[in-house]
């Protein structure tokens, strides 16, 4: 059986990484003063914080239900089934969406709402596509990857509250008194929500606050002895907008706390960038196959 594994560019993934694991890319839609444009088509990390510096009016939006219909068509001429991997449902309507879709395709296409997004969609994708080399159908894998859905964290730090004020994430006032105080607040998504996790004051508290929560998921939710022993389950990822030194400091020091890991760095999507600024950096820990897992034989 075959089976095409598609995500979308919320995961962070480019064409070139999605290629190599054997993954379908889809461009995500960006509305830039009133212009739709493609993230990794013709619109790309330069000109977009460029144009976010500028003040231009950014949104996000859903790809039409006739591109997702028409790609999936063009797909299932080659595949027998599709896995669609979007971005959470608790944060973009495109995974409702697609599920509606799905639904004239008489089960050859599986949404899966794994509540993933960034870092932790793209291994999502990578899973998918190392399940379905094994073998397993399009509804075995769209089961085990929500099944685990909820075994996945992403901490999130800003270097402005610009964003998060214009976004009504924030007041007005609660945006100057923190500027004033250099308070740094991390945010989190576990699940469907991106939630308030904790406040501090500068980049150095929140990045250890960050790296102690990653460290409490993964020996509290994860089944790891302890956070300093690679545990084959668990798989650590940081992500940055237009922050690239900073998060190469921050990947050594979380590093020095969790020997042995391989710790992926990645620019986070252009589609969470608009909401949160330059300068902000994200830690993730996520449940992910381990190499011994036991898959049906092909």
């Amino acid at each position: 059986m075959r089976i095409a594994i598609i995500t979308d560019t919320n995961s962070g993934m480019s064409p070139a990484d999605a290629a190599s694991h054997n993954i379908i890319l889809e461009p995500m839609p960006v509305i830039i003063d009133g212009k739709e444009y493609r993230e990794g088509v013709n619109l790309d990390d330069e000109l977009f914080y460029s144009m976010l510096a500028d003040g231009a009016d950014i949104h996000t939006s859903q790809p039409s239900a006739g591109d997702v219909i028409d790609r999936w068509k063009n797909l299932l001429r080659d595949y027998d089934e599709v896995v669609h991997i979007p971005m959470s449902s608790g944060l973009s309507g495109s995974c409702q969406s697609a599920m509606l879709y799905a639904q004239e395709f008489e089960g050859r296409v599986h949404v899966v709402d794994n509540q993933r997004i960034s870092v932790t969609q793209r291994q999502s994708a990578i899973d998918a596509s190392v399940m379905a080399e094994h073998g397993m159908s399009g509804a075995q894998i769209k089961e085990k990857l929500e099944e685990t859905k909820r075994n996945s964290h992403i901490y999130i730090t800003v270097d402005t509250l610009k964003y998060l004020k214009k976004g009504g994430r924030i007041t007005p006032a609660a945006a100057m008194i923190a500027g004033v105080l250099n308070i740094k607040p991390v945010l989190q998504i576990q699940g469907d929500k991106l939630d308030a996790f904790s406040k501090c004051r500068g980049i150095k508290h929140a990045r250890k606050i960050m790296i102690d929560a990653v460290a409490e998921g993964i020996e509290q939710e994860f089944g790891g002895v302890h956070y300093q022993t690679p545990f084959p389950g668990a798989w650590i990822g940081l992500a940055h907008t237009k922050n690239e030194e900073a998060a190469e400091s921050f990947r050594k020091e979380a590093e020095a706390v969790f020997p042995g890991f391989d710790i992926h760095v990645d620019r986070l999507p252009i589609g969470t960038a608009c909401h949160i600024g330059p300068g902000s950096l994200a830690l993730t820990c996520t449940q992910v196959l381990p190499e011994g897992a036991q898959y049906p034989s092909k």
